[in-house]
């Protein structure tokens, strides 16, 4: 039985939480691409994607609180949180997944931002 998008995307979160950026690589697909739409920004292969997320600029261990992963075999979306103790990030990424590997990555990094005072009477802030 082959694994599930979901399985698949669920690992690639279970080993970026190692901190061990080579070792995601097991689930990157030979020709992953990983796209950042937001910085207009791709990128191309396990090792690029080992050396990106070794070199970003961090206070510490990069820790992933996964809110969600939804999809199909084929298919799956995550919305993660993401912090190394100062930064914070919310991430969230379209994954196309063939024979157990991630062969495209989509990702959004959203910024926060306060909400608008004209809606405030309609609104609640999220606990």
């Amino acid at each position: 039985m082959s694994l599930s998008a979901i399985d698949v995307v669920r690992e690639y979160w279970r080993l970026m939480a190692t901190n061990n950026f080579h070792a995601v690589g097991a689930v990157l697909a030979d020709d992953y691409v990983m796209d950042w739409p937001l910085s207009n920004e791709r990128l191309r292969g396990r090792e690029r994607f080992a050396a990106m997320n070794s070199e970003f600029p961090a206070h510490g261990p990069w820790r992933f609180e996964v809110h969600r992963v939804v999809g199909n075999d084929s298919e799956a979306v995550s919305d993660v949180s993401v912090t190394d103790g100062v930064q914070h990030g919310r991430a969230i990424s379209f994954f196309t997944v063939r024979d157990g590997r991630i062969h495209r990555q989509v990702e959004f990094w959203p910024e926060p931002y306060e909400p608008p005072a004209n809606r405030k009477h309609l609104m609640e802030p999220i606990e």
